[in-house]
């Protein structure tokens, strides 16, 4: 039986009649994102048309999915919300803090021992408040929600950017901050600003090296890492129907790198085949029911230029494998273009690492498509020129592919198999030689390839691909091979061609696992206690922020104006500055470290405005906390983009910034912003960035009049007498308002549950 069936039932049950009143409402067809958005309305909201780009909409989504690094500060910010049991099924999966090192059971060992402090932690607060907790080792939480909570036709929400991989089963799921997770689990409608729609329609059918990794790497370049920026992607048409459920989920899971809202398909037989291997036939039989409600309306589909703000057509049978990079996951290039752009880029052509796996490929079809072609390396006497890792999506993928003889192929073409984890995804890789800093290029199969993000070094040109182009690079060590037509020389000095990749969509036999790494969470948790200890390096029970003195900001320092990406890599690095997303004080440290300041084009690297000296970032923003003295933080267009992580929106508030003035947010880390008390401004002009000066004080006008709509006003005091003014725009309503002057929106939350 499927977890939480009972909750999936009801909202089956439900959803014919929430749908009847919404095309009374609307009166149109409906997409399948407007039907499951508004069958999924909080009771108290309108019952209105919603403009797309504009509305505030509550809603009620259900459960809430939160992986370890994150679900450090959701938890400790839950602990404060007055609640003694979640309101919806949730659930915290610890995927994040395993280093990639010397292999899988090693890796796994030191990380229980590094982390335990935390795991107890997570564990115990997951026991306490009936969260389902799901062990290290257990998997990524991307891959085991898609087989085990994901469903057609439900909502969720989860503390990370790559929660939308659940759009592959057919659901609404959106990365949103911890704050976001803890309004849904103390019983509080979850806002969100009613999307807008983008149509993706799938003609034909994929075929030889072209996979669905090479629909959204293709989708990206289209789009850009800001084209999706507010809006939700639903893909349809007879091309998306024949694209295995996990191939629409690595579709989906990549579409955070285009900023998207979410992204999803309509319920189909490859959704179906997927759900009853993963034995939920329960979940099945109840959507078989509905399943008209589980995708859009046919006139929609027949019309999509009537009912899409935006309209996209791919021919699968025409569609070309794809590697997207460097340093950028939306810069596309076609296959047979790809070995110019290096040459003419300077970009490294030897390749040093392949690395397949990670959340958004490491399905079963992903494993045999690239294991089809390290077999071939071995029958046709090839050896892999680079080094090459796999990484398990999840203990049941992993157990499975062992039971059926792929690991014994990585194995003897010499791969390491890590943890069923993050790992080099986020930073987490122990890469040797990293820190010589040399000019280098690797290949994975991951979602996001920005600098720095997996080594650390940022002369590491990473590039993305699908697991068999990754496999098929990683066996020449050359980024200008092309598998489709060149040849290899093998140990015996013959020329050999690689073959077309072919894989198995399901296990013939089924999935199997021995112990999936699940602790279901006591009945009765009110006898747990919390133990935080103070001195604790790793985890700080939380300070409620102060709330709103009634005056404008006045005099404010400009602590950084950052130059081009800024990234919430940027704002608050992964890697080793993971053991400390439970201690807002230490992670503090690492604010926008990783920031260019506009006036020296350096890194951490500022002019402390009270010394005159230049200094780190956050040593520079204690420093005027310490005397009193607000910062402002200045930045450029889609400021923000990248990870859920709402550490990158309380640091600055932890450490006195007032506000963030940029040209464009990227939407979570604007949302996440707010909900921590914080000013998130735009200018109105984007050319008004070239006005702030290094030594600038920065007013902020009209805050005892906030409303929603309504322009602010940023008076500027240069140091040579002058001063300008101008007009920034806001995007808060009145509920966000009062987040504001309360100091948070946990704040309120908290006064409301007393």
């Amino acid at each position: 039986m499927a977890f939480d069936i009972k909750m999936i039932k009801k909202v089956y049950s439900t959803m014919g009649n929430k749908l009847a009143k919404a095309r009374q409402i609307v009166g149109k067809p409906l997409t399948l994102t407007e039907k499951i958005l508004y069958s999924h309305l909080d009771p108290g909201s309108p019952h209105k048309s919603f403009i797309r780009g504009t509305d505030y909409v509550d809603f009620r989504p259900d459960r809430v999915a939160m992986q370890d690094a994150t679900a450090q500060m959701a938890l400790l910010q839950f602990m404060q919300a007055g609640r003694i049991k979640t309101a919806v099924p949730s659930t915290v999966h610890c995927d994040h803090l395993i280093q990639a090192k010397l292999g899988a059971d090693e890796d796994l060992k030191e990380a229980n021992v590094t982390n335990k402090e935390v795991y107890d932690f997570l564990s115990s607060v997951s026991n306490k408040y009936g969260i389902g907790f799901w062990k290290p080792g257990a998997g990524i939480i991307h891959q085991v929600i898609l087989e085990n909570y994901a469903f057609p036709g439900g909502m969720m929400i989860g503390t990370d950017s790559h929660t939308v991989n659940a759009g592959g089963l057919g659901m609404i799921a959106i990365g949103v901050g911890g704050a976001d997770a803890v309004d849904v689990m103390a019983a509080m409608p979850w806002e969100l600003k009613f999307p807008k729609l983008i149509g993706v329609k799938l003609t034909g059918k994929l075929n030889g090296w072209a996979s669905a990794k090479d629909v959204i790497l293709k989708v990206a370049g289209i789009l850009s890492v800001k084209g999706g920026t507010g809006a939700i992607l639903e893909y349809f048409g007879e091309g998306a129907k024949s694209i295995s459920c996990t191939g629409k989920g690595t579709i989906c899971n990549m579409g955070a790198e285009i900023g998207a809202t979410t992204s999803l398909f309509g319920y189909d037989n490859k959704m179906k085949s997927y759900l009853q291997t993963t034995g939920r036939e329960d979940v099945v039989a109840e959507a078989d029911k509905i399943a008209t409600h589980l995708t859009g309306d046919p006139e929609v589909y027949e019309n999509p230029d009537k009912y899409f703000d935006q309209l996209i057509e791919i021919n699968l049978s025409e569609l070309e494998p794809h590697i997207n990079g460097p340093f950028s996951p939306d810069r596309a290039w076609p296959l047979s273009e790809f070995a110019k752009a290096v040459k003419e880029n300077n970009f490294p052509p030897k390749l040093e690492v392949g690395l397949i796996g990670s959340c958004t490929n490491s399905s079963y079809e992903d494993i045999t498509r690239s294991a089809s072609v390290a077999r071939q390396a071995l029958n046709k006497n090839l050896e892999f020129k680079a080094e090459f890792t796999i990484t398990p999506g999840s203990e049941q993928v992993r157990y499975t592919i062992e039971r059926d003889g792929l690991l014994d192929i990585f194995n003897k073409i010499g791969g390491i198999v890590l943890a069923n984890a993050c790992g080099p995804c986020i930073g987490q890789w122990a890469r040797h030689g990293a820190e010589k800093q040399e000019k280098n290029s690797i290949i994975t199969s991951f979602n996001r390839n920005f600098s720095k993000r997996n080594d650390g070094n940022p002369n590491t040109h990473a590039f993305v691909a699908s697991p068999e182009i990754v496999t098929a690079f990683a066996i020449a060590g050359d980024l200008t091979f092309n598998p489709l037509k060149d040849t290899l020389t093998n140990k015996n000095g013959e020329e050999v061609k690689l073959e077309e990749p072919v894989g198995i969509e399901l296990p013939p036999q089924g999935f199997d696992v021995k112990d999936n790494g699940y602790q279901a969470p006591a009945e009765d948790g009110s006898s747990i206690d919390i133990n935080v200890a103070p001195d604790s390096e790793r985890l700080q029970l939380l300070t409620p922020f102060k709330n709103w003195d009634g005056e404008d900001y006045k005099d404010l320092k400009v602590l950084i104006k950052a130059k081009g990406k800024c990234t919430t890599d940027h704002i608050s690095m992964a890697g080793p500055w993971l053991r400390y997303r439970g201690h807002l004080e230490n992670i503090s440290q690492n604010m926008l470290i990783g920031a260019v300041n506009y006036f020296n084009d350096k890194t951490n690297h500022v002019k402390n405005l009270l010394s005159g000296d230049y200094e780190p970032v956050p040593e520079t923003a204690i420093a005027y906390k310490k005397a009193g003295i607000g910062s402002i933080v200045i930045g450029d267009e889609n400021y923000g983009e990248g990870s859920s992580r709402e550490h990158a929106a309380m640091e600055p508030r932890f450490l006195g910034v007032k506000a963030v003035l940029v040209r464009a947010f990227a939407r979570i880390h604007e949302t996440n912003l707010k909900k921590q008390g914080m000013l998130g401004l735009t200018f109105a002009n984007p050319a008004d960035y070239a006005k702030i000066r290094e030594d600038d004080n920065v007013d902020i006008i009209g805050l005892k009049d906030f409303t929603p709509g309504k322009p602010l006003s940023v008076v500027l005091y240069h140091s040579d007498g002058s001063s300008e003014e101008f007009p920034v725009n806001h995007s808060y309503n009145q509920n966000q308002i009062k987040w504001f002057k309360a100091g948070s929106a946990l704040n309120l939350i908290s006064a409301q549950n007393a």
